[in-house]
């Protein structure tokens, strides 16, 4: 099949010529016929299959074909993502496929300045970019309009889940015109995103290239038992024995991510992390330096990695299991892009044995086990049946403007009663600790 054969203007097929774009993926043979005549679509599919060009090719199509005069802080097709980086890597697929075409996009992300981005809003947009937290914030300040939304794409739906977006996504929804085309596209598919596909999308065309939570055929895939200590020595040792790769590791917290950067930079290895505390430009700055191989290891958190689209990331290291078996899907989804081939490894110390138990259940793969490196102690094969989950969780917050607010814990104290029988303070309220005047004589008996 050739992308000819999908409807598709010759002026689009031109610019995927030029671009180096010979025949379409599975997502994008599917999904782009149904785009283009309208229906509301559910896309389960994993990172790097191309399913933005999947749902950006025929929407840039459409525009171009009906061009319109936008409203000031109006929205033709709106695009939600998790991350300020797949934000990012969505808007320059916009622009790279539009090019030479009446399209005026525009991307607005958290971690930045807004003026620039509500400069951009004040003449009207054909096509939006957003991560959820900005976006409401620009409506509560008035600064853009959801009433014209033609078409509504959810990217990452699931990782939207996670990271505790869902209740920002419902209010997105409800405030875009029900008479609407709704896009959705998610490499897992539970519950919570079944529900919302069901109360909120016309008669969806369900589309699925690949079995929900399969990895790459591609990926090579290992686990090593060792304890937290022999962590930072195992990197490092993989590090110098994969020296021609470029290397992403994954930690479940962000100072934990700190902690590896600052190891590694210890023994003499250039490293970045990237994580929710770091801010836009340190993120892009480190992105940069990883692309152009100068830094060869970035240390990243699961909601800062996602968007991350470096083809030559030849080895993928859980420094850390994820304690949500998908997310592992999503990790070593980073390498084998692009056709190539990747490594995945593990490193699972004894509290991580019931989430690598979970993680084979899921994918339906025992994770052949390493040697660990020369000179790292390993640990001897669990019996994975009898591992027990473990007590505590470090698990990354969701961003603070949807976090739920947090209950108050016990009882309200009573009020304290005063012994001359007076009204009673307020639970809570300051002690008087007015000094008595020392000065002041007593009063004489009369």
């Amino acid at each position: 099949m050739s992308f000819d054969t999908l409807g598709l203007d010759a002026l689009i097929l031109k610019t995927l010529t030029e671009s180096g774009y010979e025949k379409p993926t599975p997502i994008q043979a599917k999904a782009i016929p149904a785009i283009l005549a309208g229906r509301d679509v559910v896309g389960l599919a994993q990172t790097g299959t191309g399913k933005t060009a999947a749902f950006t090719l025929p929407l840039i199509q459409r525009l171009n074909k009906n061009q319109t005069h936008t409203r000031p802080g109006s929205i033709r097709v709106l695009i939600v993502s998790p991350t300020r980086e797949l934000a990012a890597q969505i808007h320059a697929s916009v622009r790279a496929y539009s090019k030479g075409l009446s399209i005026i996009s525009a991307c607005v992300v958290g971690g930045v300045s807004m003026r620039q981005q509500k400069n951009a809003l004040k003449r009207g947009l054909d096509i939006l970019v957003a991560t959820p937290g900005r976006l409401l914030d620009l409506a509560d300040q008035n600064c853009l309009r959801f009433d014209d939304v033609e078409t509504l794409i959810l990217d990452e739906a699931d990782q939207m889940l996670d990271i505790g977006f869902l209740p920002a996504i419902k209010r997105i929804i409800s405030a875009c015109p029900k008479t609407r085309q709704t896009l959705l596209f998610s490499a897992t598919m539970p519950k919570e995103i079944k529900a919302l596909s069901a109360q909120h999308l016309h008669n969806p065309e369900e589309i699925a290239v690949a079995p929900v939570s399969k990895t790459a055929d591609k990926i090579e895939q290992g686990v090593m038992h060792v304890t937290s200590d022999n962590k930072i020595p195992a990197i490092i040792a993989l590090v110098k024995k994969h020296s021609d790769k470029q290397v992403i590791v994954f930690t479940r917290t962000k100072r934990g991510a700190d902690r590896v950067v600052r190891r590694l930079e210890g023994s003499n290895l250039a490293a970045a992390a990237i994580h929710g505390n770091k801010s836009q430009n340190q993120r892009e700055r480190a992105l940069d330096a990883f692309r152009a191989g100068k830094c060869p290891v970035l240390v990243a958190t699961d909601i800062a990695a996602r968007g991350i689209d470096v083809p030559g990331i030849g080895l993928v290291i859980n420094f850390e299991l994820p304690n949500v078996p998908e997310v592992y899907v999503h990790r070593i989804g980073r390498t084998a892009r692009a056709e190539r081939d990747g490594l995945a490894i593990s490193f699972c110390e004894p509290d991580e044995q019931f989430y690598l138990r979970d993680i084979q259940r899921l994918i339906k793969l025992d994770i052949p086990v390493l040697p660990t490196p020369e000179g790292v102690e390993g640990l001897k094969t669990p019996n994975l049946e009898n591992a027990r989950k473990p007590k505590v969780v470090q698990q990354q917050r969701p961003p603070r403007r949807d976090r739920p607010a947090k209950p108050a814990q016990g009882k309200p104290r009573p009020a304290k009663k005063r012994a001359d029988g007076g009204p009673a303070k307020p639970a809570g309220a300051k002690p008087n600790r007015r000094r008595p005047n020392r000065n002041k004589s007593p009063a004489k008996a009369g």
